[in-house]
């Protein structure tokens, strides 16, 4: 296998090498489970599941870690305002997120520990922490000494000031440097805040402590991968690293960091005061899980992903098209095509495979065998497979979707454009371009593809 992905701690593309060949580790940010995940939650379950599916597909085992934070501030509110109990508000939510991303095609990790079922572990790191002075007490709260670590920032490459900044930091009389953070907090059970005995009274862990803790146990001091969102870097993940490396100075924690971008709707910023806020339950009401995998894919994973109406439209065509090529034929096991593969194993180029798996379509519908046909089409179905698509019945995808008739007029002139460069015919190119530009749109080639935009 010769998977490279961009590693953040070392700012650049790196051919992936296991500490252990035999078994791969793999750790991601799982939820705050206090409401239904919104659309930007989705996006790095979906990247890390496709990661994920392609691991799996080279070492024998990948043991693949998703916490569950069910200790937060959020939920305590959220307790509160609903008049629930917290057991029973996490509980629910937690499992309308395992639904809502079972619907998206994800996997189930191989491990899904919630933090409340391992304070103990996060009490004993504490305490290390403290023993080798990295962590300080003060008026029942334990902070980390950001200044005992001088490698803190290598992950997010801030400086001094800027760290402050971005923490956005409580100034506190407990805290010896404005940057310390919270390792353990007091808890007041009379108001209903949750809390575990410790050495340093009744209190809770801090959301930074909860990730060191529950990787190193499941995943051992040192792994191979971890994931999130880029808005997780600093400071969450800075913090993760410096608390482990603090506790276990001879270990690595993380060897490759690998985040997603972040997520707009419609070219702003998604939150509810503009209306453009939605949840992942509230899309599948409207669409399959399948479309919007698809949109979550279709931009490189560390770029920004705009989600637009025209996207899921676009969604909807490719995938009627590929499942098109699908209809009618007799399915067997199949292999992943070579082109499908080699776009992955380049830091998920998840837009160049797609190229590729449209690119197979193209060689089924014009092959005139019928039994070429077929194995054309197990491979197709194999490849697509790799990032979780066309998985179901084409049958059962033809009678629950609807693709807009000018989207999939403008997707069956964009491959026949395609075929025609490839074909040298670049003069029919030309006429099919100056076509499209007559129905206002406008294509944007790149090495990963094709995408297009409506402009009147």
């Amino acid at each position: 296998m010769s998977l490279t992905l961009y590693n953040t701690l070392k700012r650049k593309k790196e051919l992936f090498v296991p500490l252990d060949p035999s078994q791969v580790g793999l750790y991601a940010c799982g939820p705050t489970v206090y409401d239904y995940a919104h659309i930007g939650n989705a996006r790095p379950v979906v990247v890390v599941d496709t990661l994920y599916r392609l691991l799996k597909m080279e070492y024998p085992k990948v043991t693949y870690v998703r916490n569950i934070t069910d200790i937060d501030d959020k939920i305590i509110k959220a307790s509160k305002e609903k008049n629930i109990s917290i057991d029973e508000l996490t509980k629910t939510t937690a499992q309308y997120y395992h639904d809502d991303m079972a619907q998206l095609g994800a996997l189930t990790p191989d491990l899904n520990p919630r933090a409340t079922e391992h304070v103990e572990e996060m009490i004993q790191m504490i305490k290390e922490l403290v023993k080798k002075g990295h962590a300080y007490e003060k008026d029942g709260h334990v902070l980390f000494s950001v200044k005992s670590l001088p490698e803190y920032g290598q992950l997010s490459r801030c400086n001094h000031d800027e760290m402050i900044a971005g923490a956005r930091v409580e100034v506190a009389p407990y805290k010896r440097d404005a940057e310390d953070f919270i390792l353990w907090k007091p808890s007041n059970a009379d108001e209903g805040q949750p809390g575990w005995e410790s050495p340093w009274g009744f209190g809770r862990p801090g959301w930074h402590i909860e990730c060191s803790a529950m990787s190193s146990k499941y995943l051992g001091k040192s792994f191979d991968i971890h994931c999130g969102g880029l808005d997780l870097i600093f400071p969450h993940h800075e913090n993760e690293l410096a608390q482990s490396k603090g506790c276990y100075p001879d270990s690595s924690f993380a060897r490759y960091w690998v985040h997603n971008g972040m997520l707009m709707v419609e070219g702003q910023k998604m939150s509810k005061s503009l209306g453009n806020f939605f949840t992942v339950n509230q899309l599948l009401e409207d669409m399959p899980g399948e479309v919007i995998r698809y949109v979550l894919l279709a931009t490189h994973y560390r770029q920004p992903l705009d989600w637009t109406e025209r996207a899921v439209e676009q969604a909807k065509c490719s995938l009627e098209r590929l499942y098109g090529a699908l209809r009618g034929r007799t399915l067997v096991e199949g292999s992943v095509v070579p082109e499908v593969r080699a776009a992955l194993d380049d830091d998920l180029n998840t837009p160049l495979a797609y190229a590729a798996l449209h690119e197979l379509a193209s060689q089924i519908n014009k092959s005139a065998n019928a039994e070429e046909q077929d194995r054309l089409a197990s491979d197709l179905r194999a490849s697509a497979g790799l990032m979780g698509l066309l998985q179901q019945d084409p049958e059962v995808w033809f009678t629950g979707i609807e693709c807009d008739d000018f989207a999939a007029e403008i997707e069956s002139l964009i491959a026949a454009r395609n075929q025609a460069r490839k074909d040298k015919d670049f003069a029919a190119a030309d006429r099919i371009r100056d076509e499209l530009i007559e129905k206002g749109v406008v294509l944007e080639d790149s090495a990963e593809g094709t995408q297009w935009k409506k402009i009147v």
